[in-house]
């Protein structure tokens, strides 16, 4: 009896355990394969100054059940990304009208990356084809960039494309190290994403990606996030919480400072 029970059982754990799997928005795993990749950093929280001037973390990670002739032959590619949390984006463009430069132009854009930070173990070309990597947002190159609202005929979309991934990438917030991701062992590596000056506070994301002889594999993500601390988390939690009495204090802080600088000047 207990020979038929365990049958069933069985089958029904299984598919307990691929159902949370794929329940498991952090994982994306290609059944093709058998390897396994897993991540991890030393903190999930990063608190930043007022003297933050950027800082790299380092992201270690393994590939199990890997084939070590493989290995050896440099079969597996990883990507490792560190992407902020995604805001709407407008882009606008300034013209001169009668001698006085306006902004004539402009396109909005579905939620991307406030920040993106890409290191990989070779350049992405030689790792897989581009629609593969386009298919999984892989890349600066790569980030899907939806316009919304009224974009007119279409023909200054990819100007404007251009020209958020330009105004990013000379931020510094977008950056990429095609040779950032290394073997430190036979499955293990480690990679470093940067952290700019100028991140932006929330829900970041450290992903990695795996492929094997160009082919997807699998993806993990882990969550990360960055907040102010002392007098910088107070004032950003008073301005996005609290905005009201944030604005009334600004207002209260002019006058004040206003009716200061006229008793301080006064011509008697």
């Amino acid at each position: 009896m207990r020979a038929l029970l365990m049958g069933p059982v069985f089958l029904i754990a299984s598919c307990l355990a691929a159902a949370a799997q794929i329940a498991d928005p952090t994982v994306t795993i290609n059944d093709k394969f058998v390897e396994r990749i897993d991540i991890g950093i030393s903190t999930n929280e990063i608190a930043i100054a007022s003297d933050f001037s950027g800082a790299d973390i380092t992201v270690f990670g393994a590939i199990d059940r890997a084939d070590e002739l493989l290995l050896a032959t440099f079969a597996y590619d990883v990507v490792v990304s560190l992407e902020g949390p995604r805001l709407p984006t407008t882009v606008r463009r300034k013209e001169r009208v009668a001698g006085i430069w306006v902004n004539r132009h402009s396109i909005s854009f579905s939620p991307v990356p406030a920040s993106y930070s890409m290191s990989s173990t070779r350049p992405l070309g030689n790792i897989t084809n581009m629609m593969e990597l386009a298919s999984r947002d892989i890349g600066i190159d790569n980030i899907r960039l939806v316009p919304t609202g009224h974009i007119g005929d279409g023909s200054r979309l990819t100007e404007f494309r251009d020209a958020l991934r330009r105004i990013k990438q000379i931020g510094g917030l977008y950056q990429r190290d095609p040779t950032g991701v290394q073997f430190i062992s036979k499955a293990l590596f480690k990679a470093s994403v940067r952290l700019p000056a100028n991140i932006p506070v929330g829900e970041h994301q450290v992903r990695a990606v795996l492929y094997k002889n160009g082919e997807f594999v699998m993806e993990k993500v882990i969550p990360l996030r960055v907040v102010k601390t002392g007098l910088e988390q107070f004032i950003f939690n008073l301005a996005h919480v609290h905005s009201f009495f944030y604005g009334l204090i600004a207002v209260m802080i002019a006058v004040v400072t206003g009716w200061l600088g006229s008793v301080i000047f006064r011509k008697d």
